[in-house]
């Protein structure tokens, strides 16, 4: 299993719109940057994702399950770009700033402070860790 990180602006998609999509989830699409669409291509069923509301609050607010793998994104009309769909697995406690993260010199390496503008990134194991040990209250 890998991790990621998926950002979403809370006022187009937010955490808790993913909750009330419920088991059946919802797809992660509009993803226009080919690096990006890349690491949703190498995601796979079961990979667990932090979800992360940009530029309003910058943060990670929970963690949602990758239930379908990639397939093309019906909002493209080039068919050039794909999709995943996910499911909503929980909040976290306590949200984790970009702040916080950035103030982790473990943390440094990770895109989310290397290549902000990135929308879907992989999470290395230890850094899922202490990102996640960061949220317990």
């Amino acid at each position: 299993m890998q991790h990621w990180l998926m950002k979403s602006e809370p006022d187009v998609w937010s955490i808790d719109q993913q909750k009330k999509a419920g088991s059946k989830g919802a797809p992660w699409d509009g993803v226009r940057n080919y690096q990006a669409a890349k690491n949703l291509k190498n995601m796979k069923k079961g990979d667990l994702c932090f979800f992360y509301h940009s530029n309003i609050g910058k943060e990670i607010v929970g963690i949602v399950e990758v239930i379908k793998e990639f397939y093309l994104d019906k909002t493209d009309q080039s068919d050039r770009f794909v999709a995943v769909t996910v499911k909503f697995k929980n909040k976290l406690l306590k949200p984790v700033t970009l702040e916080e993260i950035k103030k982790d010199k473990q943390l440094s390496h990770l895109a989310l402070i290397k290549q902000s503008r990135l929308s879907v990134m992989p999470v290395d194991y230890k850094s899922w860790k202490i990102i996640n040990n960061m949220s317990k209250v």
